[in-house]
This record gives structure tokens, C-alpha cells and sequence, in this order.
């Protein structure tokens, strides 16, 4: 079995509750693959300086995010970790000249356990969290998916959690004007799935010099590393499906990827 891998989103933890079109993309969109031995998940809500691998049995559900509905913290999403799986992949990056930790305690942040959630309801497929580098830039998270590619013939689906802009400190000006003035959050995610679609892969790794607004879109980036963690797994030859466009809460981009591979 040779899985895609997937950038999904996981917007505001309100996602949740309220996932709109963008949560039935995922749905149809785990309900169309093979079933995997188990999701192989990035958030950019677990960064260690290193990678560190999650070998938890039964990870918690965190409730890592404050001042939202209560309805939010009783939810809990019990799917269960993989431990054997967790070994390989923390073999895969040894492989691959990378240093592994292991944190076996690490539970599922809000965004893993959202986004799985919509995808996985019955949370009936493992999961194996695994800490982003963000002090590593793209190109680091380019080359821990690389690492992650031999998981993909095994039966691991690869799955990296963000949104493709994230700037927080505009979505008070986006309260007060309704949105005006954020014409950045359609222009950005145009230009990221124009370069997907061109395999250009040269211009996405120099996107802060080269893309319109991309340091308003990401005043850091750790939002959108993990589609490069996705698509490096993905390997040189794939073919990009983009799977969803859309706006949350004003300044949050909900497009997600699937990156299938060629060869």
C-alpha cells in the first residue's frame, strides 16, 4: 500500500464544533482512502529542537487553547497509539541521518485530535504524534518529510496539521471591518497552490522572499511547515490534488492538499 499524504487544516479549535465545508472535505477525503496502519501526525502544536516521536498506547486528548465554549473540553477523542509503529518511524529518521526522541507521554494537541476527529469520527486508526522543528524553516520541514517517505509503502499515512495563513494579530482588525483589507488571505494560499501544481519546489522553499504577503500570512511560519513535512514524504514525482479552499474566522485559509505519488 503506497498512501498520498495529506496537509490538512485545523483552524480555530471552534473547528470542532462548527466544521462547516471544510470538515466535510476531510470526511470525503479519509473515507476515499485505504484504510492506513496508522496516521503519522505533525502539528505545529508539539515543537521539540528535535524530532521526538509519540509511543503513548492510549494518547490524551489535550485541551491545549483557553477562553473557548465549554462544550470544547469535554470532548475527547480515544484513539489509540501505536507503539511498533512509533519504533519504525523513529528507525525511518535514523535512517535518514535525523536524531529521534521519545516522549511517552505525549497526548494528541488540538491540532491533531481536530482535524483526525472529522476525518477518523470513530477514531478507529492509530495515531503516532510526531514534533515539528520549527527553528528549522521550511527546508528542515521539507527534509523530515523526506525522512518520513519509506512509511508511506508500510501502510503510515502521513498527515501535517496547519492552515496556510495564519496572523492571529489581524483577526482583531478583521472583527472591527468584516474582513476588509485581508486580501492576503485569498492571494497567498493562489500563489502556494500554483507553485504545488507547478512542482515548483525551488520558488515554495524561498516563499518568503518570492510569494505576495508571506510574511503577513505567516509572521512565523510554524503553521505552514507541516505541508512541507507532507509533501516532502510525498517524494520527488507527485501528483497535487487540492482538496479544499476556503476562509475561517476571517484570516485563517482552510485549503488542503493530497500529494500522491508518481512513482
Amino acid at each position: 500500500m503506497n498512501l498520498p499524504t495529506l496537509f490538512v487544516p485545523h483552524g480555530a479549535p471552534t473547528f470542532a464544533l462548527q466544521p462547516g465545508p471544510a470538515g466535510a472535505a476531510l470526511a470525503l477525503l479519509a473515507a476515499k482512502l485505504p484504510r492506513p496502519r496508522a496516521v503519522v501526525m505533525v502539528s505545529p502544536h508539539w515543537d521539540m529542537p528535535i524530532p521526538t516521536v509519540g509511543t503513548a498506547s492510549r494518547p490524551e486528548t489535550v485541551h491545549d487553547f483557553y477562553g473557548f465554549p465549554p462544550a470544547l473540553y469535554d470532548i475527547r477523542y480515544p484513539a489509540t497509539g501505536c507503539p511498533e509503529g512509533a519504533r519504525e518511524v523513529a528507525q525511518a529518521l535514523g535512517d535518514a541521518g535525523l536524531p529521534a526522541g521519545e516522549a511517552p507521554d505525549r497526548g494528541l494537541d488540538h491540532g491533531a485530535w481536530i482535524p483526525l476527529r472529522l476525518m477518523y469520527p470513530d477514531a478507529d486508526v492509530p495515531v503516532i504524534p510526531l514534533s515539528l522543528q520549527s527553528h528549522e524553516g521550511v527546508r528542515g520541514a521539507y527534509r523530515l518529510g523526506e525522512a518520513l517517505a519509506p512509511l508511506r509503502e508500510r501502510g503510515f499515512l502521513v498527515v501535517g496539521s496547519g492552515n496556510v495563513t495564519h496572523n492571529l494579530g489581524d483577526y482583531r482588525q478583521a472583527r472591527a471591518t468584516g474582513g476588509e483589507g485581508l486580501d492576503y488571505v485569498r492571494r497567498f494560499p493562489e500563489w502556494l497552490t500554483g507553485r504545488l501544481q507547478q512542482h515548483d519546489l525551488a520558488a515554495l522553499l524561498d516563499y518568503r522572499r518570492l510569494a505576495p504577503d508571506a510574511v503577513r500570512a505567516h509572521p512565523s511560519d510554524e503553521h505552514l511547515q507541516p505541508l512541507y513535512v507532507a509533501l516532502g514524504a510525498a517524494g520527488m514525482q507527485v501528483a497535487v490534488e487540492h482538496v479544499h479552499t476556503g476562509i475561517s474566522d476571517y484570516v485563517l485559509a482552510m485549503d488542503a492538499y493530497a500529494f500522491t505519488p508518481l512513482q
